[in-house]
């Protein structure tokens, strides 16, 4: 069994997560500028087995795509013919840089640390493996 990798997408940056091979822990891996991304994953799935890839998928509250969901399915495009062989599955990504945030200051960091944005993305990516994980 492979892993699980979350994708956190920004047009910046983007927040990745993974879980351990047996699917049991979702943890922040790492945060990569967005341009570097695919070559990224290139390297990630040639050293690790990954099976799914999970994608948010940004949303209004009324379940409508948001205006961020044009720059995402793009890449979720080239997502599917770079990695023919890995599922991808989409998930709502509403609130999770809200939680991400929440998340940091109940662990404790400092107001330095909660101000890095390639953390928020991070902590985002894991909420969102979480989430996934649940629905298995």
């Amino acid at each position: 069994m492979g892993r699980i990798l979350a994708i956190d997408y920004g047009i910046k940056r983007t927040g990745i997560a993974v879980t351990d091979p047996e699917r049991i822990i979702a943890t922040g891996l790492t945060t990569v500028e967005t341009p570097k991304l695919i070559l990224f994953l290139r390297d990630y799935c040639q050293k690790e087995c990954v099976d799914i890839f999970v994608v948010g998928e940004p949303k209004h509250m009324d379940n409508t795509p948001s205006q961020s969901a044009a720059i995402i399915e793009p890449f979720v495009k080239q997502l599917a013919e770079t990695f023919p062989d890995k599922q991808i599955a989409r998930i709502d990504e509403r609130f999770t840089s809200k939680m991400a945030f929440r998340a940091m200051i109940d662990g404790g960091l400092k107001k330095k640390q909660r101000q890095d944005k390639g953390m928020i993305d991070q902590v985002s990516a894991t909420i969102m493996l979480q989430d996934y994980m649940r629905t298995l």
